[in-house]
């Protein structure tokens, strides 16, 4: 039987449209871009213009809004034609302003779902989104068109969803991640999990199938409460565009109060469509809870019997104000202060105070002070596997160690570790607090000099064989990058120089992941550069590492971010090598890695690239790849003897 030809007035957008599960969003579809379709089908030099014209504009704007005012409408080709959904309701009508300066949308207003989304984010102060585009969600992403929202394409969900997460860390606001259903949504999870255990605000905004076909395992369908339960604080699903707004300030509260973490929500395809005069809400305000005096009056209480005392900080809900506050205690007190594994930024590590890191490979003096030490002070950290060797530096569940524990969420006291002294508050309250105390007596002065002493004697490093030494380079890093430089990693072996010899002093320049994710580093550094376009940016990375998220180094070409990723290569799956050599020897298999010319698949995707032989080319390699202005790759050979 030959196919029925459609007439003049349909086209095949309908038929996917409706195949999609909304007949009626499809003849809109239809009868709203009607006119202007037809008039681009037809053909001739002033067509071709036309379309040259929008190709170049549509261009501009997917390398960032660069050109187009955020303050003048967006200038559509074939004026109204290309939008898929009604125009009402934009954000010139019906607006109210707030208490606090934004506006809001007044119940008269009819708008589609996809818009109510956005003019939420917009009112709560979003600026960047990350995604991965899909067809479930394009009302989301026709609405951000006219917001002043910049939208970043990733290449990949798994790029999208670490680049929000690095925002969260950034900035301490939610970061933005939207991707498609089903495939798209399970990809992302790597960057949820990681939000998780880095306890980073993130909301992933995922497509969903149709209410009409929700629970027959349509195509690509999930069920994210049951997916994503395990991983974010919340996941559930949108259920009627009137109620979007409701749902997103649920989110961002969820992601911001208490221990920060990824919140998901789901975004049915025909609620994105469907129109509303929802209004509005309020911006979402999280409450600051303090430590009350008789918390105060307990944790000097505890001080004063020190002997051996150490401060612990570490994890999401910091500022630079709060490390500010926190060190100054210390160093009033002349107590020692150590960071939670890749929380190195979180205090001035130049301080005579600081005392190192509890990470990966810590230093053993480190590790047997915090085993030793009869008061440990934890602001922030949930005293994790990391910071504790697999917990065995402090005892489970009831330390030998006074331990006082400060977190704002109630939960985090006692998950593991009883505390002798618990203290609910947010972190920027709690450390203006001890800015309050009354200065100790401090009997530890001979300890907290010791622990300086064992810091600085661990930044010395012996020489390293092979082409490049890397404790050489993290000198030259050390005297090159200014002070609010951002460094940036994924996970593997090479991460242990980047760690133990790199020095901060401002909080926000490390961003790494503490869950230990592989392929994160390259999306932080997209992520940072877009937040801070005036700092450098370097990331560290490995060749196993890269390889799992080198496409957003062209998502670095594209919106012209000129970061510096520094390639260590030793041809293998280090970390794992060194742990089946430890358990196997002599069985290697599974970890041998066979790599691509780095350089030149930097420069395919259009950026710098240079494989550096010998440490003392590389200053001047480093110089080159900045002044380049391009996105640059430096590969660093280093001999596999060396895994760490």
């Amino acid at each position: 039987m030959r196919p029925r030809r459609l007439s003049a007035g349909w086209r095949r957008s309908s038929a996917r449209a409706s195949w999609a599960g909304d007949t009626a969003a499809a003849l809109r579809l239809v009868d709203d871009r009607g006119a202007g379709r037809d008039r681009d089908l037809r053909r001739g030099p002033g067509v071709v213009r036309r379309r040259r014209r929008a190709g170049a504009r549509h261009g501009v704007a997917d390398r960032g809004h660069r050109v187009r005012s955020r303050l003048a409408p967006a200038r559509r080709v074939g004026g109204q034609a290309n939008h898929s959904l009604p125009r009402s309701g934009r954000r010139r009508e019906a607006e109210a302003p707030t208490s606090d300066g934004s506006s809001r949308r007044a119940a008269d207003a009819v708008r589609s779902g996809g818009q109510i989304l956005v003019d939420q984010l917009a009112l709560n102060g979003a600026d960047l989104a990350f995604c991965l585009p899909g067809e479930s969600f394009l009302p989301v992403l026709d609405a951000i068109y006219d917001s002043p929202i910049k939208l970043v394409s990733c290449r990949h969900e798994q790029g999208a969803a670490n680049a929000a997460e690095a925002y969260g860390k950034l900035t301490g606001r939610p970061g933005i991640c939207l991707v498609t259903r089903g495939p798209g949504a399970t990809q992302a999870a790597v960057g949820v999990h990681t939000a998780r255990q880095d306890s980073t605000p993130m909301i992933l905004f995922a497509g969903h199938v149709p209410r009409g076909v929700q629970g027959r395992e349509a195509w690509q369908e999930l069920d994210y409460a049951r997916v994503f339960g395990g991983i974010a604080k919340a996941a559930w699903h949108v259920d009627s565009a009137a109620r979007i707004p409701e749902h997103v300030a649920r989110a961002y509260s969820l992601a911001l109060s208490g221990r920060p973490g990824p919140v998901v929500l789901a975004l049915p395809e025909d609620i994105l469509a469907e129109t509303s005069d929802a209004t509005d809400a309020a911006p979402v305000r999280i409450g600051q809870s303090a430590p009350r005096e008789s918390d105060l009056a307990a944790l000097r209480e505890v001080l004063a019997v020190a002997e051996r005392p150490l401060v612990v900080v570490g994890e999401g809900g910091w500022t630079q104000q709060t490390g500010e506050d926190v060190l100054a205690f210390c160093e009033t007190n002349a107590l020692p202060v150590a960071c939670a594994f890749r929380c190195q930024d979180f205090v001035d590590n130049h301080s005579p105070s600081y005392a190192g890191v509890l990470g990966v490979a810590m230093d053993d003096e480190l590790a047997a002070r915090l085993r030793d030490a009869d008061v440990v002070l934890a602001v922030g950290g949930r005293i994790g596997e990391v910071p504790t060797k697999r917990y065995t530096l402090l005892d489970v569940p009831s330390p030998q160690q006074a331990l006082v524990h400060v977190h704002p969420d109630p939960g985090e006291l006692g998950f593991v570790y009883q505390p002798d002294v618990a203290i609910v508050s947010t972190l920027p309250e709690f450390a203006k607090a001890l800015r309050t105390l009354e200065p100790l007596e401090p009997r530890w002065n001979a300890w907290t000099q010791a622990a300086r002493a064992d810091y600085e004697a661990n930044l010395r490093h012996e020489p390293m064989e092979g082409p490049v030494d890397l404790g050489e380079v993290m000198a030259f890093l050390h005297e090159r990058l200014p002070a609010d430089a951002i460094q940036t990693c994924g996970a593997g072996n090479f991460t242990v120089w980047a760690h133990r010899f790199a020095e901060f002093t401002q909080y926000g320049t490390q961003v790494c992941p503490r869950s230990g994710s592989m392929g994160y580093g390259i999306a932080a550094g997209v992520a940072a550069k877009l937040v801070h376009p005036d700092r450098v940016v370097v990331c560290f990375t490995g060749d196993g590492d890269f390889v799992m998220s080198s496409p957003e180094f062209a998502t670095a070409v594209q919106y012209e971010l000129p970061i510096v990723v520094l390639l260590v290569n030793n041809g293998m799956y280090a970390t794992i090598r060194m742990h089946q050599e430890r358990l196997f020897p002599g069985r290697v298999i599974g970890t041998t890695l066979e790599s691509p010319d780095f350089p030149a698949l930097a420069e395919a995707y259009g950026g710098y690239g240079e494989r550096v032989e010998r440490t003392e080319d590389f200053a001047a390699a480093f110089e080159r790849a900045l002044a380049s202005g391009k996105p640059a790759l430096l590969e660093l050979p280093v001999d596999p003897e060396r895994i760490s």
